[in-house]
């Protein structure tokens, strides 16, 4: 069992085509099926279920393919750090955050980084937290911000922020002449949501269900901007970080009466291999909240 042979079987089970994986990995289609046939042999099992239709994995395929993408990534790791070691390249960090961290707590880090760091490639991802910490196990992503609480055992993680979440509604709702506002008042309105899979949709959900309560959602969409808009022009109220109220005019924060407080941390691969711009990046983070920390003394 070789690199190549693991690259040739991912490229087909992940393109469902011999001919289709041959295009992409730039090498003639017969001998592709050479080569896999090959590998077939020496693991004396097969890996595809083959029919003129579509290609398939195995149930071996399915077990073996799991571990080749581990074996692949830690390959690709080990090429960042010797090239790092040589000075070849300059650096990339690729980030994944959700949509509002992405709006009004990341951008002055980013520029901040970037300014300092000027040869090094920021690539900010924006997604929920689910499809962020996906991407981090697959090797698409070296950092990401998730729950704290949603930290599986694959991932390694340092606090980022703790921040509360609210009731946001247009400063004409009645609620925004309330100090606070129950989950029950909450749920009886048209929401504006994010879809699931964002953190906040996540806890909204947990709280509805745990308290019985029925969602009545109006509308659902991942952008910002339109939500924002929905509020403004009062078709629906949502639940947005505090953070965002604090850089938006024409909108009323409104706490929960039981305090929900949500708290986010910054993660990768526990196995996986952090290059010098990732930690130069994560370094930069907690200077940057220190910084913070001491203005807001």
């Amino acid at each position: 069992m070789d690199i190549r042979q693991l690259t040739y079987f991912i490229a087909i089970a992940e393109a469902g085509s011999f001919t289709k994986a041959a295009e992409k990995l730039h090498i003639a289609q017969p001998a592709l099926s050479i080569a896999i046939k090959k590998f077939e042999q020496q693991l004396e099992m097969p890996l595809f279920h083959r029919s003129d239709r579509q290609i398939v994995l195995t149930h071996e395929g399915e077990v073996l393919i799991q571990h080749a993408r581990l074996i692949l990534q830690q390959v690709d790791d080990a090429k960042v750090a010797m090239a790092e070691l040589k000075g070849l390249q300059k650096g990339e960090v690729r980030l994944g955050v959700p949509s509002m961290l992405g709006s009004y707590f990341f951008p002055d880090i980013l520029m901040g980084f970037k300014s300092r760091y000027p040869n090094l490639k920021l690539t900010l991802v924006e997604a929920g937290t689910q499809s962020i910490r996906l991407m981090l196990l697959n090797g698409e992503l070296d950092l990401g911000v998730i729950r704290s609480a949603d930290l599986p055992d694959s991932l390694e993680a340092e606090p980022l922020l703790t921040s509360e979440m609210v009731a946001v509604v247009s400063p004409n709702h009645e609620f925004s002449r309330q100090s606070s506002v129950s989950f029950e008042q909450f749920f009886s309105q048209e929401l504006v949501m994010f879809k699931q899979g964002y953190f906040h949709r996540d806890y909204i959900d947990h709280v509805c269900q745990a308290h019985q309560l029925k969602q009545h959602i109006a509308f659902e969409t991942n952008l910002l901007p339109m939500i924002l808009s929905i509020i403004r022009q009062e078709f629906a109220i949502s639940a947005l970080l505090e953070m965002v109220t604090r850089h938006e005019p024409g909108l009323a924060a409104v706490p929960f009466e039981q305090p929900v407080q949500l708290s986010l941390a910054i993660a990768w691969r526990k196995n996986g291999y952090l290059s010098i711009a990732d930690r130069a990046f994560m370094e930069f983070i907690k200077e940057h909240q220190r910084h913070r920390r001491l203005h807001s003394a």
